[in-house]
């Protein structure tokens, strides 16, 4: 029995499409630690990407109450000091494909492609990647990873929060 020639090509061509794709781009990964408190709240969290002159390259994520009726969740996005000073009080919330609901305690990924919203018009340069959380009868906290855009190589970048933050990851992907 013979095999037709182009049978393996098209075998081969088949597993290709069939593979995942993997695009330049960025991961950014937020550990929202499990507090021991009387009364805990789910944190807000912003994250951003912040050029070298502290101003505002791009929003990637808001997390807030969305469910509170009349839009009442809004009002404690100022809460977030540093994200609300720079871009916060300027948007109109919700923002499409940037905010959502607050996030239990722990992992927590994001995935943003080279090209697409909100990176489409992000030039090469260099940044630092933003993330505050805030919660209610609780703390504040900013941890930041500086960064080049566009990456290089790949490559995995960490700083580590101290209370409302736990570890945050940022990965680059050529």
């Amino acid at each position: 029995m013979t095999k037709h020639p182009y049978l393996r090509y098209s075998m081969a061509l088949g597993a290709c499409l069939g593979a995942p794709a993997f695009a330049a781009g960025l991961g950014v990964g937020i550990e929202i630690p499990r507090l021991q408190v009387a009364e805990y709240h789910r944190p807000y969290v912003a994250v951003w990407v912040e050029r070298p002159d502290a101003t505002v390259a791009t929003t990637l994520a808001v997390w807030y109450d969305v469910k509170l009726k009349n839009a009442e969740g809004t009002k404690w996005l100022k809460d977030m000091r540093q994200w609300w000073r720079r871009t916060g009080r300027e948007l109109s919330m919700p923002v499409d494909g940037v905010t959502g609901p607050t996030r239990p305690a722990g992992r927590h990924q994001l995935q943003f492609t080279e090209g697409a919203h909100p990176l489409a018009q992000l030039p090469a340069g260099n940044y630092k990647l933003m993330v505050e959380a805030a919660r209610e009868v609780g703390g504040r906290e900013l941890v930041s990873i500086p960064f080049a855009w566009p990456a290089a190589k790949a490559e995995r970048l960490a700083a580590k929060g101290s209370a409302e933050l736990g570890e945050v990851t940022l990965e680059l992907k050529p």
